[in-house]
């Protein structure tokens, strides 16, 4: 079999579905946002920032690899911080060309400096509206709520998804730590989520049981899976989600870190994909995880002998997978196969 080079991975029209704004920061930025906010920072230079915010390969758990928020949050207090970061996450996103991008935050966190949660929300779509102004890039932001906070946070930071429905929102995210936070405490929050008719994503079966998917799917009505790296241990549920046609956002290289899995040979990936799920590959947190979409790819190219043909269907379920309307689909899965045409990559109908 001839070997797929980076470059082409590269060159292929992607969509990024699960990418957390807070853990994607340029390390110069983070310095530059410090110095400008008078924050202390752990480190003087780039490097050695990144050193100490890059995760371990193997963490002791998911709360030792969410460790390097608090930095990376504490940076981002101002409405100028918070737009240059989305404006510079799409950046890099486009560089790789990136052609849509799902970037998701919790506003709650960016509140510790006196701005209010349409501040935040507002200074992010700000951020999305100039980089596509700039970019060849589509971007839609998810508003996140966190497990282990008070339900009624979850239920305002629905009303402010459901605000700004329509305005550059096109989700709402249920994220952080699972053990001890079933999704169903939230279940208020969701429910004006799915009344207003807004999609919504969970991240569930990474650092707990399938139960947790079965909660998600059938209790808070996801439409998407972040990670379900743990779904395997039902086949039952298993089977729901691929006749269902149910997303799942799977990040490689976070989930040996947070130790969804045990290691990158275990790893679900090729299994989930062979099974016939609809899969997706994405970054979760560029930064914390030293990673971008294409690593991300290659790692399926070369560690899980991912073919031309597989990616091909990879490109697809992303864009299948989006957040958007049916017609905008369409067109960009139409764009993305004749960007691929053109790379030379041998599309047939039955891949689609």
């Amino acid at each position: 079999m001839a070997k797929i080079a980076e470059e082409l991975i590269k060159a292929l029209p992607k969509a990024e579905l699960h990418c957390h704004l807070d853990g994607s920061l340029r390390p110069s930025t983070i310095l530059e946002l410090a110095q400008e906010q008078n924050v202390k920072l752990p480190a003087n230079t780039p490097e050695e920032l990144k050193k100490i915010l890059v995760a371990p390969p193997t963490c002791n758990s998911l709360e030792e690899y969410l460790q390097p928020f608090d930095i990376t949050v504490s940076v981002l207090q101002t409405a100028g911080a918070l737009e240059r970061a989305t404006y510079e996450l799409a950046e890099d996103c486009a560089a790789e060309n990136i052609r849509y991008l799902e970037i998701r935050f919790a506003p709650v966190l960016h509140l510790q400096k006196g701005l209010s949660l349409v501040d935040v929300v507002q200074a992010v779509l700000r951020g999305k509206q100039r980089a596509e102004r700039a970019f060849d890039i589509r971007i839609g932001i998810i508003i996140c709520s966190i497990r282990h906070n008070n339900p009624e946070e979850s239920l305002k930071a629905a009303e402010l998804t459901v605000a700004f429905k329509n305005k550059g929102i096109v989700g709402f995210d249920l994220a952080g730590a699972e053990d001890g936070f079933p999704a169903k405490h939230h279940r208020e929050a969701f429910d004006l989520i799915i009344n207003n008719n807004i999609n919504a994503t969970v991240h569930a079966g990474e650092a707990y049981g399938p139960e947790s998917i079965h909660q998600a799917l059938h209790l808070v009505k996801a439409n998407r899976i972040g990670h379900g790296t743990r779904l395997r241990e039902n086949g039952d549920l298993m089977n729901y989600m691929n006749d269902h046609r149910i997303p799942i956002e799977m990040c490689i290289t976070s989930n040996v870190q947070t130790k969804a899995v045990r290691s990158l040979d275990d790893h679900p990936v090729r299994f989930y994909y062979d099974y016939g799920l609809r899969i997706t590959l994405n970054t979760d947190n560029r930064l914390i995880s030293n990673t971008t979409l294409t690593h991300e790819y290659m790692l399926a190219v070369e560690h899980f002998g991912f073919t031309e043909k597989d990616l091909i269907v990879l490109v697809i379920n992303g864009f299948k997978s989006a957040f958007l309307s049916h017609t905008e689909k369409v067109e960009m899965i139409n764009r993305a196969l004749d960007e691929m045409t053109d790379l030379g990559l041998p599309i047939r109908r039955e891949y689609i």
